[in-house]
C-alpha cells in the first residue's frame, strides 16, 4: 500500500474528521470566551475591585517600580505577571464552566444506554465434575 493511499485512508476515518471539526470549533469558542472574559466580565470584576485592572498586577524583579508591564518591558526589567496569571485562571474556569454546560445540554439528547444484566451461567458439567473430584481429594 502506498503512502498516499494510506494517508487517504487515515484522513477518511471519522475520528480524524471529528477531531478536526472539534479543533476548529474549539478555536472559535476560545475567541468567544476570551471576548466574554475581557470585554464583559473583567470590567465588572475590575469595577468591583475599585477599578483595578488585573493585567497591570505585576512585580518587577529588579526592585524598581513601573506604571505598566509595557514600561517595565521597555526598561528591560523581568517581571512576575501574577495579574495575567489570574486572568488565565479566570479564563480557564469560564471555559470549563461553558464546556460543562454544553456537555450537560448535549447529554439530555442522548438515548440512555440500557444496562444488560449478565447472569453467571455457573460451572459447566466438566467443571462441576472436576470440583467434586477436588473436594473428595481434600477430605481426609
Amino acid at each position: 500500500m502506498s503512502v498516499v493511499s494510506e494517508f487517504k485512508e487515515f484522513i477518511a476515518k471519522g475520528n480524524v474528521l471529528d477531531l478536526a471539526v472539534g479543533v476548529i470549533i474549539g478555536a472559535a469558542f476560545g475567541k468567544i470566551v476570551t471576548s466574554l472574559t475581557e470585554d464583559i466580565l473583567m470590567p465588572i470584576i475590575g469595577l468591583a475591585t475599585g477599578g483595578v485592572d488585573f493585567k497591570n498586577w505585576f512585580v518587577a524583579v529588579d526592585g524598581e517600580s513601573y506604571a505598566t508591564i509595557e514600561a517595565a518591558k521597555e526598561a528591560g526589567a523581568a517581571t512576575l505577571n501574577f495579574g495575567l496569571f489570574l486572568n488565565a485562571v479566570i479564563y480557564f474556569f469560564i471555559i470549563a464552566f461553558c464546556v460543562f454546560l454544553i456537555v450537560r445540554f448535549a447529554n439530555r439528547f442522548r438515548q440512555p444506554t440500557e444496562v444488560v444484566a449478565v447472569n453467571d451461567p455457573g460451572p459447566t458439567k466438566d467443571q462441576a465434575l472436576l470440583m467434586e473430584i477436588r473436594d473428595s481429594l481434600r477430605r481426609p
